[in-house]
């Protein structure tokens, strides 16, 4: 279910605060948390280092990023295949 549209997009204050700080360049990113956090037009050249719940992912926001969440870009889950083939030997008898 979306946000109520009169109650805006939620954007951690914190993330606003260290952006304010002048955080968010490429020596020092954003390390964060907060993957629920929608993406304003403020952020839009920065670094952030989101966490996927084992490590940090360093992610770049460019413009075509904005209005989407800061966990659709870092993944939880790593894909491996559909599976693997298997050679099998048939025995004749």
């Amino acid at each position: 279910m979306a946000r109520s549209s009169k109650k805006g997009p939620f954007v951690d204050e914190r993330l606003t605060k260290k952006l304010s700080k002048g955080l968010g360049d490429k020596a020092n990113p954003i390390k964060t948390w907060s993957r629920n956090s929608q993406i304003p037009p403020e952020f839009v050249g920065k670094y952030f280092k989101v966490n996927n719940g084992r490590v940090f992912i360093d992610v770049f926001i460019t413009e075509d990023m904005v209005g989407h969440r800061l966990g659709e870009f870092a993944p939880t889950r790593t894909f491996r295949g559909h599976g693997q083939v298997v050679k099998r030997i048939v025995e004749k008898t």
